[in-house]
């Protein structure tokens, strides 16, 4: 790979990853890796209020992350970025699923 599209790509995990640094907003995509939720149903799981979730969900439909789909008066949001969608299904199997439940855990200290 050549310098300058290392650089390209580089700036665009950065944007990545700035976005997913927020905890409001990594919980909200944590949550749509399990498919399409509304944001009544987004807000309850993560414990906030709708227009924090609303506010959190204009910021990932801005970078074209998710997209809304209108129900009567609710809204229903689903990722539709496949690159973000494997970044999300990494994390949520390494430190969220099935397999972070039987990893051991490990402290600072070392056995000698």
């Amino acid at each position: 790979m050549k310098i300058k599209e290392m650089n390209s790509a580089a700036d665009q995990v950065c944007e990545l990853m700035t976005l997913l640094s927020n905890k409001s907003r990594l919980m909200i995509l944590c949550l749509l890796t399990e498919g399409e939720k509304s944001v009544g149903q987004l807000a309850e799981a993560i414990d906030a209020r709708d227009t924090a979730v609303s506010q959190q969900l204009a910021v990932l439909r801005r970078e074209r992350i998710v997209k809304p789909r209108r129900d009567g008066q609710t809204m229903f949001y689903r990722i539709v970025d496949p690159n973000v969608a494997e970044v999300l299904e990494f994390l949520y199997a390494k430190y969220c699923g099935d397999a972070a439940d039987g990893k051991e855990r490990h402290d600072d200290t070392h056995d000698n």
